[in-house]
């Protein structure tokens, strides 16, 4: 279980919205709504340890039972899906999924990794592509299965499906959530309709730009 607790980001002493706490299960994701800048993005920044330097949070996060606050980003073990894939152009798919593999496997346990995790997303003749041949719901899918391929122990979603057309950005929220039932999955989103995929509960942001007071 992913549970916030008295979570707020501020900006010059001021906080962006009033203090959320909330639980996040496995099979009932949790969507955080808001409008634009009202800092659902730099939320999640801090939850992964990649706040810029401008900004400051308080609260506490535990994953597990466990504060994950004082551990550094590449153990906090977050994976997080944004609007752009970020797939790396330097590299065929195979090779990017490969990228987002705990280490340990050696190179052919590896390749096998990839090989099947292609097969499942219905992927498997694309190892060898260059990102910038897929179409869009190909680089979200491969995308997906290169965060799920690093084993996070929870998902975060920073409004993935916003870049899709309609009925591409309907299959691929489906896709998401499916392939992330066992995960606590936190999306945060300004589209109703993302809510109402997910099907949990709902947080809402609401603004305060008070200065920040204990």
């Amino acid at each position: 279980m992913l549970e916030l607790r008295n979570v707020a980001i501020s900006l010059d002493g001021s906080r962006l919205f009033a203090p959320v706490s909330c639980r996040v299960q496995p099979g009932r994701p949790l969507t955080i709504i808001g409008p634009s800048g009202a800092g659902k993005s730099s939320l999640l920044a801090w939850l992964t340890g990649v706040l810029p330097p401008s900004l400051t949070g308080e609260g506490d996060v535990l994953l597990d039972g466990g504060s994950i606050l004082a551990l550094p980003a590449h153990r906090r073990r977050l994976g997080i899906l944004f609007q752009d894939d970020l797939l790396f152009p330097h590299m065929n798919v195979g090779e990017n999924l490969a990228f987002g593999l705990p280490a340990g496997p050696d190179r052919a346990a590896r390749h096998r990794i990839v090989k099947e995790a292609l097969v499942r997303a219905g992927l498997a003749e694309f190892a060898h592509r260059d990102p910038l041949t897929l179409s869009g719901g190909e680089r979200a899918r491969v995308a997906l299965l290169r965060v799920l391929l690093a084993e996070p122990r929870a998902l975060l979603l920073d409004e993935p499906f916003s870049k899709l057309d309609l009925p591409l950005r309907d299959r691929f929220r489906s896709l998401v959530f499916q392939s992330a039932a066992h995960l606590p999955v936190l999306l945060v989103s300004h589209d109703p309709q993302d809510s109402h995929a997910a099907g949990g509960d709902v947080v809402a942001l609401h603004p305060n730009h008070g200065p920040c007071t204990n």
